[in-house]
């Protein structure tokens, strides 16, 4: 589900053309930046469209009569710090992807079909952790999984950092075991924590943002991480520093996340919002 897909009653085509602006002027500077240099034209054109479409989506969703993204949404703190969860939490689990890919066979003389193969442990044990997450919040609430996964992912994404470039391989595989078990703890139980807090009639509109939070994470940290990379003297410092800005990114929404410890007791289910995609 993606922007076109938020429960909305009528078409906004504004806001989706200014929503779809902001997000392709930003992730193309981002990415290009670090090519070209973020001081030409074209970069600086990029931010600027960005930043038009970024005023003019808050505007019309302010002012609209049927707002595809009713900024209402935004007033419950269940809501807000879920969404910045998933934003980071996707972010570094799909940047972390792209950089051990390019470390795996650039840095290291790996062939994909061996790069896939390192990827095995941490997507299968992804996919096998996926449904313990409901048991777990069941029993504990949502503060156990969603903190005990961020933990886990800073703990994958400092071991990545501080990983010496020549180590064994497979050391670099069992710390993304971390990320991606992290994000399949944190992931599942936000979704069911963002439902049960939206009110009732945006239910549908707040599964839709959230999704769409994921999505932009995703794509905005693979275009970050590679910024870095290709601004940096080297590939393994441009790693270390997407790593550890990461992994700081992930403690604020952990510290965050504890200010809901009172929703944890509540929690009795978990809902998975998007099949095993919704647990990475």
């Amino acid at each position: 589900m993606g922007l076109l897909d938020l429960g909305c009653t009528e078409f906004d085509i504004v806001g989706q053309v200014s929503a779809i602006a902001a997000l392709a002027g930003l992730t193309f500077a981002i990415i290009e930046g670090g090519a070209t240099g973020y001081g030409s034209t074209s970069v600086l054109s990029a931010f600027g469209i960005a930043a038009v479409g970024a005023v003019v989506f808050v505007t019309t969703q302010r002012r609209g009569r049927h707002p595809m993204l009713p900024l209402a949404l935004f007033r419950s703190r269940p809501v807000t710090v879920s969404l910045s969860v998933s934003f980071v939490t996707m972010a570094g689990f799909y940047g972390t992807v792209f950089l051990q890919s390019l470390y795996f066979q650039q840095q290291r003389g790996y062939s994909a079909l061996a790069t896939g193969l390192l990827f095995l442990p941490m997507t299968g044990l992804v996919a096998l952790t996926s449904s313990l997450v409901a048991r777990v919040v069941h029993r504990f609430g949502y503060l156990v999984p969603i903190v005990g996964g961020q933990l886990g992912m800073i703990a994958g994404l400092v071991g990545l950092a501080l990983l010496p470039v020549d180590a064994p391989v497979l050391e670099a595989a069992g710390l993304m075991i971390l990320v991606g078990v992290g994000g399949a703890f944190t992931v599942p139980a936000i979704a069911s924590l963002i439902l049960e807090s939206a009110p009732g009639e945006l239910a549908g509109t707040a599964s839709g943002v959230l999704n769409t939070f994921r999505q932009m994470g995703g794509s905005l940290g693979v275009a970050v991480f590679g910024a870095i990379v290709g601004v940096s003297a080297a590939f393994a410092s441009g790693l270390r520093t997407s790593y550890l800005l990461t992994a700081a990114l992930v403690g604020v929404t952990a510290s965050a996340c504890l200010t809901l410890r009172g929703r944890s007791r509540e929690a009795r289910r978990v809902t998975n919002v998007d099949g095993v995609e919704a647990s990475t």
